[in-house]
């Protein structure tokens, strides 16, 4: 028996694809666009980023004009009444800058920063001489630096293990100091080059807590540099000076608010250096050649935090002058 034809049937399939059709080719139409703007928005974040960091070079410009200047304005000392130690308060750029706005940008640009002597903090790096060889007289003054933070002073000799494993092979003390020195900690493990404060944590005893507890009164500098007592913070100035307290140092900020000092031997003289407190001519000074730059940028839905290192040599009329030793980003 032959089944009839049924017209309506067909005709229910052909209205079936043709819907089906254009569901995927309105899918593909919108995938493409998808992907378009994706690939827009992309750019737009490169743009963006790229923009933030010419913002970040032209900042640290600035901030190495500033340091030259000052260096040449104030060839003996540094302190915090300085133009160096002013910060930039948050800054719209594109009050200064000349440009045509896409449709619909708002550029939203601003700019803020602060320049902080690095020679203010504690400098771990002098705690080695050369590999295996701590600094004795640095490890005392760290150890008053861990007192008077409220910190275990027997981690001084650990750090200073820690960081005199990492540093090249050098010249060893003379025999007389060395048998004066008590012997270093062993350091467990393969050792490394100590970069940012962050790497305390490899040294046994030291937690998160204490790396945090030490951030603002301790750094980290490629070469060994004395505090300058002109911008050190009480703590740091007390550990300075054997017997003085945390008190006494405050005390002498407040002098310092008043005239800061412009020699040496104007420091010494005011701590009383001569009765019973003497002072290792290594470990002060009252000008600073290391900087630390932090800077904050925001373009529209970009953000940029950083912070670099300038080192200011003594050298700035022979050629010399502010160079970025590093540059990290947040």
């Amino acid at each position: 028996m032959r089944l009839r034809h049924q017209p309506w049937r067909e005709r229910g399939v052909a209205v079936i694809t043709a819907l089906l059709l254009t569901t995927l080719a309105i899918s593909i139409v919108a995938s493409l666009f998808w992907q378009q703007q994706v690939q827009v928005r992309s750019m737009e974040n490169q743009r963006l980023h790229l923009q933030t960091k010419w913002i970040l070079r032209g900042a640290l410009d600035w901030a190495t004009l500033v340091l030259f200047q000052d260096g040449i304005d104030h060839r003996q000392y540094t302190s915090l009444d300085q133009v160096w130690a002013t910060p930039l308060a948050e800054t719209r750029l594109d009050q200064y800058v000349e440009r045509q706005r896409v449709e619909g940008e708002t550029f939203d640009a601003s700019l803020s920063g602060n320049i902080t002597d690095a020679c203010s903090r504690y400098n771990l790096r002098n705690l080695g001489i050369s590999k295996g060889h701590p600094n004795e007289v640095a490890v005392e003054v760290f150890e008053r630096l861990l007192r008077n933070l409220q910190l275990d002073q027997g981690l001084a000799r650990r750090v200073a293990a820690f960081v005199a494993a990492g540093l090249p092979p050098g010249a060893a003390p003379p025999d007389g100091d060395q048998a004066t020195q008590p012997q270093a900690t062993p350091v467990i493990g393969a050792p490394v080059k100590i970069l940012e404060v962050e790497d305390l944590l490899a040294v046994p005893g030291v937690t998160p807590a204490i790396v945090e507890r030490l951030r603002p009164f301790v750094t980290v500098l490629p070469d060994p540099a004395p505090v300058n007592v002109n911008t050190a913070p009480a703590e740091v100035l007390a550990a300075l000076v054997p017997h003085m307290s945390v008190s006494e140092a405050n005390t002498l900020i407040v002098r310092r608010k008043q005239a800061a000092w412009r020699g040496k031997n104007y420091f010494s003289s005011e701590v009383n250096s001569d009765n019973g407190r003497p002072l290792t001519d290594e470990t002060y000074d009252v000008k600073s050649e290391w900087f630390l730059v932090d800077t904050r940028i925001r373009l529209d839905r970009a953000a940029l935090d950083a912070q670099a290192l300038i080192h200011r040599s003594g050298t700035l009329v022979a050629g010399g002058g502010p160079k970025v030793e590093w540059i990290r980003q947040y």
